[in-house]
């Protein structure tokens, strides 16, 4: 089945030890009972405070030097042998933000909850044993630790921010196939948030009939030019969205995205899974030329 569209939007206790009054020599034998009591008082603070000592010590062997430490792996012996996070899993920033890291997926994939984006990432071996993982343009997304310890990288954050295992979490690969009707409606939300976002209404397209096995990567391409669109409306460039008119989605061999006319052109492959479309970020930098 085949099928095209075109979419247009609107205490202290005293011890006191003393000779019986009936007995001799009681100033001397008191002054011995009290030199030697306190001679055993001392090494018993002495000794209570050595243990105190040591145990604190443990304790604080125990403990991360900071919370920086503990989200990125840094910690004792025992603890760096702790079961490995899921293959799918959700973390929390220390600026706050929260994602879902995908690793059982072909390719590693990231999705933040506050968009509807999906990133495509490549790792990439870094120092000391660390991975590094990239988007299409290149840029760090995250570092996972040896130890296992993860820092974000985003806008907000360039030089890193440490993040914390929160759970297990769904996986956020795309289904094999979409019908007609969900294909349809995520389209049309596509055009209704870009529209939103230029302030004027903006035409989407798909240039070959959609088939229910691609129609997937379509629907997605047309969410990611949603996701550009707004990015850019939050930067204050709507003026560069001024030069579109509609929105074209092109079946093709390599992904890309195009400017030429008024018609911004995103070229998907389908055979390429998630990395088979251009990322948001991507779609701007061409918006941006």
């Amino acid at each position: 089945m085949r099928f095209g569209l075109m979419f247009r939007a609107l205490g202290d206790r005293r011890l006191r030890v003393q000779d019986s009054p009936h007995s001799g020599g009681t100033t001397d034998r008191m002054t011995f009972c009290k030199a030697e009591f306190g001679g055993w008082s001392a090494r018993a603070a002495l000794m209570i405070a050595a243990l105190a000592f040591m145990g604190a010590s443990a304790h604080a062997q125990q403990l991360p030097h900071s919370l920086r430490d503990a989200l990125l792996g840094h910690k004792g012996p025992a603890e760096a042998r702790r079961v490995p996070a899921p293959p799918v899993a959700r973390y929390v920033s220390e600026t706050g933000g929260a994602f879902v890291f995908d690793q059982a997926a072909s390719r590693p994939l990231i999705k933040f909850d506050n968009s509807a984006e999906i990133w495509v990432l490549q790792p990439q071996p870094a120092s000391r044993g660390d991975v590094i993982y990239r988007n299409d343009l290149g840029e760090p997304v995250l570092r996972v630790t040896k130890l296992g310890g993860i820092i974000l990288f985003t806008d907000d954050a360039p030089m890193g921010a440490a993040a914390a295992l929160s759970g297990r979490a769904p996986s956020i690969q795309p289904p094999a196939i979409l019908s007609f009707n969900v294909f349809v409606q995520r389209v049309r939300i596509a055009t209704a948030r870009a529209s939103r976002a230029a302030q004027r209404d903006i035409e989407f397209a798909t240039v070959q009939d959609v088939r229910p096995e691609t129609a997937v990567l379509a629907a997605d391409s047309a969410t990611v030019v949603a996701e550009a669109f707004e990015r850019m409306a939050r930067k204050g460039d709507r003026s560069l969205m001024s030069q579109i008119a509609r929105v074209l989605l092109a079946e093709g061999r390599k992904p890309s995205a195009t400017l030429k006319d008024g018609a911004l052109t995103v070229t998907y492959s389908p055979d390429q899974g998630l990395a088979g479309r251009p990322s948001s970020k991507k779609i701007i930098k061409v918006i941006h030329r």
